[in-house]
């Protein structure tokens, strides 16, 4: 199993989790997060903006629908044609165990 963390721009999350869910992934983990990327934030006038607001979803599934939910998650997040600065990153890691909280159950 993968687990799948993306950290998008908000007004895209409304788009990825729709269509991640119509595609049968429907379980997210959401957080409201702030950061910056290598651009080292933006710079309006005197201000420099270093903490830029962005949501990070967490998904998990088997590993053969990895690809799908990256090439879902990165095609519904990416600004434009070409995409931009600030449209986020997505990190893959493995999952070696999962337990339900409330059966006790294991899943691997």
């Amino acid at each position: 199993m993968k687990l799948i963390r993306a950290i998008i721009r908000p007004e895209r999350v409304a788009s990825v989790l729709a269509e991640l869910s119509d595609a049968g992934f429907p379980a997210v983990t959401k957080l409201d997060v702030v950061g910056r990327g290598k651009q080292r934030g933006i710079k309006v006038g005197d201000i420099t903006y270093d903490e830029i607001p962005k949501n990070l979803l967490m998904f998990v599934c088997e590993d053969e629908y990895k690809d799908h939910v990256v090439e879902v998650i990165t095609r519904k997040s990416k600004t434009g044609e070409k995409g931009a600065f600030g449209d986020g990153k997505i990190f893959i890691s493995n999952v070696e165990e999962v337990y339900t909280i409330s059966s006790g159950e294991k899943k691997l």
